[in-house]
């Protein structure tokens, strides 16, 4: 088998789920809703495809009566559902609870038990935040999800001790794990009884890896097989928020997910348990992500998953050199944070160049791509669809512009502004065969292709590609005169970023866009404004070109017109403008796909309605103000308007790829650019306090490089 190879091995029994809908038992009930939840949010599919014989049984749920007090609810429950484990473990399954309130745990454990009686005692794992450990006479809440780990030592109400007989967990065979709030009086309980506690200080200290290693062998020894129960409060609640009772700190995700590979075909489990997901307070789904990858850690194995190292070597041996990333594998993402290979988690301040502005995977743009992509994805512009109408109406609705023309990248884009100017100055302003001027600026960066290199004046982009495409001039950036005097009667269009990325986070001086639409109207010139990373929402208002309250004779769109999910770019201009095309000047085969209008529209709606603008301006000038608070020499300059930031390096001292790779070890993503400036442009779903967690980091970093660099001299 290849060392790229990602195929699963199915552990040896079929995993059986079985949901209980019933919060009787908690404070807030409203984790009964979890379950269903969970299935919608294909827990059990997701075992499938990674080839698991997984099944979702049954979800049980409370009988009807209003009379019920919860302790006959949760004593009805819990029989149910030790019927149904006792049954599925004589069938040989493994079964996977999910719930609801912890108070479950009584009627799973004693259902496993029963069955396993002719074979002995059954241990137990119980990874919570709280004891559990109350009894009638101790808890303050009286909550049944409060008391169920004492009721199964035997320290309860009669109705729930004496299930099944009333079988009782042995002390020295169940052990708890992260432990972090507590009564005294549970504490005294279970130091009586002797069971072991692994208090979050405790894992907190050693690692959750070694602590379990303890407790597998203790609930292993003198028994015929052993449970787990995970209560999600025992994860901290910043990374998953959607429990019942959250309680500050706690395990990290990443590091319960790789400690629970210790557990894939262990042949002493006999059942696994998570219980208190409440859907109600996981807006983004990040908790219940965190319930598969749980179970697929638990339960499936990836033999000779590749390294980063590995994955790394392999695509420097077959992909062209033209990229030189930062010495990191990432595997997937949720809003504004990534994790690495090894289930690390880094804070984003990077979005892609701006292409992820809504956060990664944005629970309502996956859900317009997977029910378009599951209706029809492309079909060339050979035909009309139904998804591309309404796309480009709403561009051209937020843009104020006549017209769009849709592509995919920003180079396209770009191209097809080009394209359009040049005609529209033959066609239009009457400028003689092959006499077409466009200007650019120096600095400027709209891509890499020929035409659109060879308006640089980056000296690296140009070197070995000539010869170029004439018709192009370049003046400085920010200078109003220098554009008045180069305009000509052969000039078509001035083309110009409205603040420059690439090249260092460039803002022009006040007033500088206004004055230049003046200039080209008085000489009509066209006005095209690139905005594939300023536009949409990142400069604090929808386009960048907005804070002078200029309007463009066109706007070119990409980078976050996607969503972070698709290449969706557009050139918007006036009527005048586009309609110079005719069928057959200009085309693109996916441009305007089903799927791209469906995720562009959706990505339109999103930050209108998420108030995307007004984000990034209030976070913007709060993440200045941060910056440029921070005492260092290393510092020369912080610059930017809204979520668009740069700060510059002095290069004497380190260089800004010096700190984007410290700012890794720290668990901050950016990137630099030209070796001197380092780019923070986070998602605009960005908090106060994620920014505050960013300057911090960056405070660590610089510095860290302070003390490098005073060494050195």
């Amino acid at each position: 088998m290849s060392n790229l190879s990602l195929v699963f091995q199915q552990v040896r029994k079929p995993v059986e789920i079985i949901g209980v809908a019933c919060g009787e038992g908690a404070q807030d009930k409203r984790c009964d809703c979890g379950p269903d939840a969970l299935r919608q949010a294909n827990v059990c599919t997701r075992l499938q495809k990674l080839g698991l014989s997984a099944t979702w049984a049954e979800t049980i749920r409370p009988d009807s009566s209003a009379d019920d007090t919860p302790l006959r609810v949760v004593k009805g429950i819990c029989a149910r559902l030790a019927q149904h484990v006792h049954a599925s473990a004589l069938q040989g399954k493994l079964p996977v609870v999910v719930g609801g309130d912890h108070s479950c745990a009584i009627g799973t454990w004693k259902g496993m038990a029963s069955a396993l009686r002719p074979s002995g005692a059954l241990g137990l794992i119980w990874i919570d935040a709280h004891m559990d450990a109350h009894t009638p006479q101790t808890t303050p809440s009286g909550a049944l999800h409060g008391m169920p780990l004492a009721c199964l030592l035997g320290f309860g109400d009669d109705e729930l001790t004496q299930l099944n007989d009333g079988l009782r967990l042995s002390p020295q065979h169940v052990c708890l794990i992260g432990v972090r709030s507590y009564e005294s009086s549970e504490a005294e309980l279970l130091r009586g009884l002797g069971v072991r506690v692994f208090f979050a200080d405790e894992v907190s200290r050693r690692g959750l890896a070694a602590v379990l290693r303890d407790a597998l062998e203790l609930v292993q020894a003198g028994t015929a097989g052993f449970g787990l129960t995970l209560d999600l409060d025992a994860i901290d609640p910043s990374e998953a928020p959607g429990v019942s009772t959250p309680e500050p700190g706690g395990l990290r995700a990443s590091e319960l997910i790789a400690a629970s590979a210790m557990l894939q075909g262990h042949p002493a489990l006999r059942y696994v348990e998570i219980v208190e997901y409440n859907p109600l307070r996981d807006h983004d789904g990040v908790t219940a992500d965190i319930v598969s990858d749980l179970l697929q850690a638990m339960l499936a194995v990836k033999p000779q998953a590749p390294d980063a190292k590995t994955l790394m070597e392999t695509e420097s041996r077959y992909g062209a050199h033209n990229y030189e990333p930062l010495p990191v594998v990432l595997t997937r993402g949720r809003g504004v944070h990534l994790w690495d290979d090894s289930g690390k988690r880094y804070l984003d301040m990077m979005s892609a160049y701006s292409a992820v502005s809504h956060g990664h995977c944005h629970p309502r743009l996956i859900e317009a791509l997977s029910a378009q992509a599951q209706r029809l994805a492309v079909t060339s512009r050979a035909y009309y669809n139904d998804r591309l109408p309404l796309f480009l109406k709403r561009l051209c609705e937020i843009s104020g512009q006549d017209l769009a023309l849709p592509v995919n990248t920003g180079l396209e884009a770009v191209e097809t502004a080009l394209k359009a100017a040049r005609k529209w100055g033959y066609k239009v302003k009457g400028v003689a065969k092959e006499c077409v001027e466009i200007i650019a600026c120096d600095g400027n960066f709209h891509g890499r292709s020929i035409a659109i290199v060879g308006m640089s004046s980056e000296a690296q982009y140009r070197d070995g590609f000539g010869p170029y495409p004439t018709g192009f001039v370049r003046i400085a950036y920010g200078d109003v005169q220098a554009l008045e005097h180069a305009i000509t009667p052969n000039t078509a269009a001035f083309l110009v970023e409205p603040i420059q990325g690439e090249a260092g986070i460039i803002v022009p001086p006040r007033g500088y866009l206004a004055a230049c639409a003046e200039i080209c109207r008085r000489h009509n010139v066209l006005l095209i404004c690139d905005e594939v990373q300023t536009g949409l929402g990142r400069t604090g208002r929808i386009f960048a070109c907005d804070h002078e309250a200029v309007k463009p004779d066109g706007i070119i769109l990409g980078k976050a017109l996607g969503g972070g999910l698709l290449p969706v770019s557009a050139f918007l201009a006036r009527r005048d403008v586009l309609g110079v095309f005719k069928p057959g000047d200009h085309g693109s085969t996916f441009g305007g796909n089903p799927l791209a209008s469906a995720v562009g529209l959706a990505a339109l709606e999103v930050l209108i309605e998420e108030r995307f603008a007004q984000r990034a301006a209030e976070l913007g000038d709060y993440m200045l103000r941060k910056l440029r608070a921070l005492q260092s020499p290393l510092i020369r300059e912080v610059r930017g308007k809204g979520l668009l930031i740069g700060v510059d390096i002095d290069p004497a001292r380190a260089s800004a790829r010096d700190v984007c790779d410290v700012l890794l070890q720290h668990g901050v993503l950016s990137k630099d650019t030209h070796h001197t400036v380092v780019r923070l442009a986070p998602p605009l779903i960005v908090t106060s306090e994620q920014i505050d967690e960013a300057v911090s980091a960056l405070h660590a970093t610089l510095a860290q490089l302070e003390v490098a660099a005073d060494r050195a001299a």
